[in-house]
This record gives structure tokens, sequence and C-alpha cells, in this order.
């Protein structure tokens, strides 16, 4: 079992910048698959960035260029570095995680995706 916490949400002014972060523990180390995924009131979850447990990622193209995924194998920490917020990027921020391959498009898709933090709120100002 994959336990996932997230944190590092708050409220912003459109221009600023956050940093989440999400911890992993609970399961042997392996191979997987890792994701950030945003809910806004109203709409289907998305799929912001996703990452391997190697180096390739994937960004959904409203944010790239902006958002960053990075990950701390050493402290099994995923972090989602986002600059450059505009007031669409409020929602509800989940890490997301998967023992099981997850490549091309489907990186952020949330249906891949087994295991799920309780969220981080992220608020953008204009």
């Amino acid at each position: 079992q994959v336990h996932l916490v997230e944190s590092g949400g708050g409220s912003v002014q459109s221009g600023g910048s956050l940093r989440l972060s999400c911890a992993a523990s609970g399961y042997t180390y392996r191979t997987y698959y890792m994701g950030w995924f945003r809910q806004a009131p109203g709409k289907e979850r998305e799929g912001v960035a996703a990452s391997d447990s190697g180096s390739n990622t994937r960004y959904a193209d409203s944010v790239k260029g902006r958002f960053t995924i990075s990950q701390d194998n050493a402290k099994r920490t995923l972090y989602l570095q986002m600059n450059s917020l505009k007031p669409e990027d409020t929602a509800m921020y989940y890490c997301a995680a998967t023992l099981a391959p997850v490549l091309g498009p489907r990186k952020l898709a949330p249906e891949w995706y087994n295991y799920w933090g309780q969220g981080t709120q992220v608020t953008v100002s204009s």
C-alpha cells in the first residue's frame, strides 16, 4: 500500500510561485510512476505533470514552461514547482502514484493511477 501526503498549497497572487511536495511511504522500492493532478470546482480532474522514477516527464500544455515536476528518490518525495501562476490554476492539487507502467499520454490520465493523496488547495487571485 502506498501512502501519499501533499503539502505546500496556499493562496498567492497572479504571477506568484508555490512549490508543492508529496511524501510517499508504505511500499518497497521499485519502479513507479507519479504525477500531479488538479480539480477545480465543477470540472473533471486533469493531469498536470507526471514523471517516472527516471527522467521521463510529461506536462499538460496549459502548464508547460511554468511548472516543473521533480523527485528526490532518497526522500521519496515528489515536487511540483509552480511559477507564473494564473487564476485558472486555482484548484485542489493531488499527488498520485502507480506501480504499473504508464506511458505516453496516459501519464496524465487519472484513471491509470491507483494511489492518491488527500489533496492540497492552491488559490491564485488576480
